[in-house]
C-alpha cells in the first residue's frame, strides 16, 4: 500500500532517510519484531517503520469511516409511506 511516507524511499537511500528515535517495547514484542525482521530479511528499523506506516494508514481510514457514519446518521432511514404501503400489499403474495 503506497503512502506519502514511502514515496521518498525510492528517491533517497534508506540510510539517509528518516528520523532516528528510541522507543521502549515489552520484551516479547521486541523478540517478535526481531524474528519478523529476520524472516523478512529486513532491518529492524524497516520493520518498525512499515508497522507504523500501516497503523497510521488504518487510523486515517477510521477517520473516513467516522465521517461517513456521521453522514449516514444525519439521513432519514424511514421508508416512504407510499412505498411501504406497496410493500405491505405485495408481501402476502410472496411464497416463503
Amino acid at each position: 500500500m503506497p503512502s506519502k511516507f514511502s514515496i521518498a524511499v525510492g528517491v533517497i537511500p534508506r540510510l539517509y532517510y528518516g528520523m532516528k528515535t528510541a522507543i521502549s517495547l515489552p520484551d516479547e514484542l521486541f523478540r517478535a519484531g526481531e524474528a519478523l525482521a529476520k524472516r523478512l530479511k529486513l532491518s529492524r528499523s524497516e520493520v518498525y517503520a512499515r508497522a507504523l506506516e500501516y497503523y497510521v494508514a488504518l487510523q486515517s481510514t477510521d477517520d473516513v469511516t467516522e465521517r461517513w457514519n456521521a453522514v449516514a446518521d444525519s439521513m432519514s432511514t424511514a421508508m416512504d409511506p407510499g412505498l411501504m404501503q406497496a410493500y405491505l400489499e405485495t408481501l402476502p403474495l410472496d411464497e416463503w
